[in-house]
């Protein structure tokens, strides 16, 4: 790794990176030299939108599924400047709709209070997983594999999906490598492990820590949705192990193989700097001195810096403290992070007049939405809840899709969590399971597609996996939006 780093020291920049830091430097520039209080309090009027100003955001999302297919070459290669040109396109049309300050005022809100977060939380999560490094001979029988599946479900509601997928992907993909029938394997690790695992805490998926930070008690959803949890992950094992020994039918040499060594955990520092991310999210979230920082309206609290800063710290230590083989032997790389960085920098912009127009609620263009999770009366409709919450999750990033229903739903904690304990839970169902759907609906997904296809795992499409999951997962969330599970999802 040292070699690596004195290597790319040494080399040219290149164009992308060149441009990158130059429009770092000419926006920290601009703001420097703009009076701070003219950006006070700017906003983007959602009602007065029309659709085609989502269509940038519909683009990038089209270029994600369509680009490694029509044009992997060029894709890989240039997938960073094509979810910035798309980014631009979005912010150009709001210079035209609402002026450079407003504009500029959105952009360092989504940047700073929406992506910063969210993208430091994985970096550390990622760098510390890299770092652990389980040895020995894993046969990749379906008892087996439903066992690490099964084991990194537990693991996500604990340390987080990203953290559990990071831990244990590589042994899966090490162990399943020589299998001429292995994808399906990689397709059931991300629904259970990146996904429907992280249901049962705030510190598992980002929706649920959003809900913690705007007042939903920690063990809310480990007390209210734990059945509903069991019973898709249960049925989801299940499934996996069918197709599992089918598939497994077709690999005698497999079944022939030696004894195996040992399995070993090296690295274990990391485990303890993973119980000191959890330890951070926890503080962060508890502590609230009232201190923030105005920036262009956008307010950064004193918490959310010293988080971030911790997080940071975390992964450096990491860094630092991992002999440097165990992230050889894991064949840890840069690419998917930087990967998940650069498009998902890109759909936060791209979102940015999309979520303006959801915020509108009925004098929006999306005002059809609300009507539907609502009916006559004003009482809610969970099962819609949980439908349009769920394949929103899918297609958008799911953490602000969460935060957009909450609020839908009335936004008090104690009124969710009690009188309207369905509509929580049809909330938080939705966006943690349907974030399983696509490569996009939660940030592991992608970061486990690309590390199984650095390691010649061939992973299906974007709509190759779309089919994938959508037949598995469609008909067990139709299950469970009709049984009399509580809390009941009432159609009415």
């Amino acid at each position: 790794m040292r070699s690596v780093r004195s290597k790319r020291q040494g080399a040219s920049l290149d164009p992308e990176r060149l441009v990158s830091r130059l429009w770092g430097v000419s926006l920290a520039a601009i703001l420097a030299l703009l009076p701070q209080q003219a950006w006070a309090a700017t906003g983007l009027d959602g009602a007065a939108m029309r659709w085609p100003y989502a269509l940038p955001f519909a683009g990038l999302l089209l270029s994600i599924a369509l680009g490694p297919l029509l044009f992997a070459k060029v894709w890989h290669h240039h997938y960073g400047k094509i979810a910035a040109a798309w980014s631009l396109l979005a912010l150009a049309s709001l210079v035209i709709f609402a002026g450079s300050m407003a504009t500029l005022a959105a952009f360092v809100h989504a940047m700073l209070a929406e992506y910063l977060g969210f993208i430091v939380l994985l970096f550390a999560l990622y760098v510390v997983a890299g770092g652990i490094l389980i040895t020995g001979d894993i046969k990749a029988t379906p008892a087996t594999n439903a066992g690490i599946l099964a084991l990194g479900t537990l693991m996500a509601s604990i340390v987080g999906t990203t953290g559990a997928a990071m831990i244990l992907v590589r042994p899966l993909i090490r162990a399943n490598r020589p299998r001429r029938h292995n994808a399906h394997v990689i397709i059931f690790f991300i629904i259970l492990v990146a996904n429907v695992g992280g249901a049962l805490s705030p510190l598992g998926d980002p929706p649920l820590f959003v809900g913690f930070l705007h007042g939903v008690d920690f063990f809310w959803t480990t007390r209210s949705i734990w059945l509903q949890t069991a019973i898709v992950a249960g049925l989801l094992v299940a499934i996996f192990i069918a197709i599992d020994s089918w598939r497994f039918r077709s690999e005698p040499a497999l079944r022939d193989a030696g004894p195996a060594d040992p399995v070993r955990i090296r690295g274990l520092v990391n485990l303890v700097l993973i119980a000191a991310i959890v330890a951070s999210l926890l503080a962060s979230a508890m502590w609230k001195p009232a201190i923030a920082f105005d920036i262009l309206g956008t307010k950064l609290e004193l918490e959310d810096i010293a988080r971030n800063l911790a997080l940071l710290s975390i992964a450096a230590l990491s860094v630092w403290l991992t002999p440097d083989e165990h992230r050889l032997a894991n064949g840890f790389t840069w690419e998917p992070i930087r990967e998940v960085a650069k498009l998902f920098a890109g759909i936060f912009v791209a979102i940015i007049p999309v979520i303006a127009m959801l915020n509108a609620g009925h004098h929006g263009a999306f005002a059809w939405l609300l009507s539907a999770v609502t009916a006559p009366d004003g009482t809610p409709r969970e099962v819609a809840y949980f439908w349009f919450t769920g394949l929103m999750s899918a297609f958008l990033d799911n953490a602000p899709t969460y935060l957009l229903f909450f609020q839908l739903a009335g936004g008090d904690p104690q009124m969710l969590m009690h009188q309207l304990s369905g509509t929580l839970a049809s909330i938080s169902m939705g966006a943690v399971y349907m974030g399983a759907l696509t490569y996009i609906g939660n940030a592991p997904n992608f970061m486990v597609s690309s590390i199984a296809s650095e390691n010649g795992i061939k992973m299906p499409s974007f709509f190759g996996y779309l089919v994938r999951a959508g037949a598995v997962l469609i008909p067990l969330f139709m299950l469970l939006t009709l049984l009399p599970v509580a809390p009941i999802l009432r159609w009415h």
